[in-house]
Parts: structure tokens; sequence; C-alpha cells
């Protein structure tokens, strides 16, 4: 087995706890379920927010998905003139099998537009 990142981003529609929330386990579950992982093959996770999402940590919906035990750290995203508002970013660090050329990223909706080349996996 190798240690592998995965990366992702969703756009959120609102500032609210239920926003940060659903957009943030929607994001964990498809990079969990497209790379064929259990929990227990996720070393770490690295979120971050745009600095206009402030009413929650991304990190608060992984652990109420029951990821208590994998270390999760929340930053927020360098505010960058002109860049996508609302979106939460991850990178989860794994142990798998698969090669770098094999791994799925996730580029959920707008979100898609920050790495096309990534997003249509």
């Amino acid at each position: 087995m190798a240690v592998r990142g995965i990366r992702g981003a969703i756009q959120v529609p609102d500032n609210t706890v239920e926003s940060i929330d659903e957009g943030t386990r929607v994001l964990l579950r498809r990079m969990v379920e497209a790379n064929n992982l259990a929990t227990d093959d996720i070393i770490s996770i690295f979120l971050t927010a745009t600095v206009d999402l402030d009413a929650d940590y991304p990190a608060a919906a992984a652990r109420a998905m029951g990821w208590t035990h994998i270390p999760l750290l929340d930053a927020q995203e360098v505010a960058v003139q002109g860049g996508m508002p609302r979106v939460i970013r991850v990178l989860m660090h794994v142990e798998t099998n698969l090669t770098h050329r094999q791994i799925h990223h996730a580029y959920l909706g707008d979100a898609a537009r920050l790495r096309p080349d990534l997003a249509g996996q």
C-alpha cells in the first residue's frame, strides 16, 4: 500500500451551518465512494473554506459522520481577488493500492471549474 492524496472541492449555496454540513458530507462521501475506500484507509483530512464561509467548521460534518478517529484540520482558504466564493476544499490522505493516475478526485458542481483537468475523471 502507498500513501496518496485525494483532492476535492464543492461550492455551497449559503453561509449556513446546514449548507456547510451538507456540502462537506456530499464531498467526503463522493471521495470515499469514487476511490472504494473504507474509513480505516483514511489517514487524515485537511479541509479549507473560503473566507465567506464562517457559519461552521467543515470538519464538524466529518465528525458528525462518525469520523472521530481520523485527524481533521480546518483552515481558511487564501483570499484571492476574483476567486470562487463559498468553496470547501479537501485534501484527504489515504492508504491505498491505487496509483496516482488511478485516484479519482472530486470537483463537484460549479467547483469543477477550479480543476477541469480533474473534474471529468
